[in-house]
């Protein structure tokens, strides 16, 4: 019986490569790839001649079988992504789990992976958090994500997306999440790393200035519920305040009229806010 290899590849710094994953690919009778002209250049820079075989979304399904039958045979086989970890938004959940149910040994072989790198430099709380890989370019698919990330109780949500739908991404977040802090990383790794952090109003409109904005791939992170609604409440209560103060007006009214004249808040978090200026001033 053979090994399967989940081997993590550089996201950007070769020099990221380990010496055990090196030896991992040299010693493997097959290495399978998601695009063999992206994986060549890895192959060639560190001189190993394994053989490839392309194994990508497309093709895993009827490549499976093989595969799993070449593993039983004695082959040892390792599984390598364009960039990073294996089976993180990227195929190999199917190899692993067919291989798991016919008692192949899978073994990781660990290395760079783009959301932990930018959870580790995000400056955002990690204590728990949620990866959904590739934001959804469907309007439903966005709605959900947007519900899941405006009511989890996950510290931290984050998301993959693409250089050219990123601004689009981020102004639609601010319109669904008002007030949120976000983590924006960008080439990570690489000679021109960059990470955009704080208010999702200011990371935007800083992101909108940037004539480089739209180049590198996006990870996203996004601060949690429980501490975004502690910041939303303050700025909304001060806000009301505010309305009650320079126009004599009641909690109730002031509640109405920023309703109708601010559409970045939720009529939830506004009410709540209400709410707790009723419970102060009684």
């Amino acid at each position: 019986m053979g090994v399967l290899y989940i081997v993590a590849t550089p996201i950007g710094n070769l020099s990221d490569f380990s010496q055990r994953a090196i030896d991992t690919l040299r010693n493997s009778d097959l290495i399978l790839v998601e695009d063999t002209r992206q994986t060549i250049k890895l192959l060639n820079y560190f001189n190993i001649k394994t053989k490839m075989l392309s194994y990508h979304k497309f093709n895993e399904k009827e490549r499976v079988d093989g595969i799993i039958n070449d593993l039983k045979n004695g082959k040892n086989i390792s599984l390598v992504s364009d960039a990073g970890t294996p089976c993180i938004s990227d195929p190999g959940y199917i190899l692993v789990k067919e291989a798991r149910k016919n008692k192949i040994d899978v073994i990781g072989v660990p290395g760079a992976s783009a959301v932990i790198t930018a959870l580790s430099v995000g400056g955002l709380d990690t204590s728990s958090f949620a990866f959904y890989g590739f934001v959804p370019t469907d309007k439903k698919g966005k709605e959900e994500l947007f519900s899941e990330i405006r009511t989890s109780n996950i510290k931290t949500k984050v998301v993959y997306e693409s250089p050219k739908r990123i601004l689009k991404f981020l102004e639609e977040l601010r319109s669904e999440i008002p007030g949120c802090v976000v983590s924006v990383c960008a080439e990570l790794t690489k000679i021109h790393e960059k990470c955009y952090y704080g208010n999702i109003d200011s990371v935007f409109d800083e992101m909108q200035l940037d004539s480089g904005a739209e180049k590198g791939e996006y990870v996203v992170l996004i601060s949690n519920d429980a501490e975004k609604t502690d910041t939303l409440d303050t700025s909304i209560e001060s806000k009301l305040v505010d309305i009650m103060v320079r126009g004599g007006k009641t909690i109730k009214e002031a509640i109405d009229i920023l309703n109708n004249t601010d559409k970045n808040l939720r009529k939830k978090d506004i009410y709540n806010a209400g709410l707790n200026l009723k419970n102060i001033i009684k």
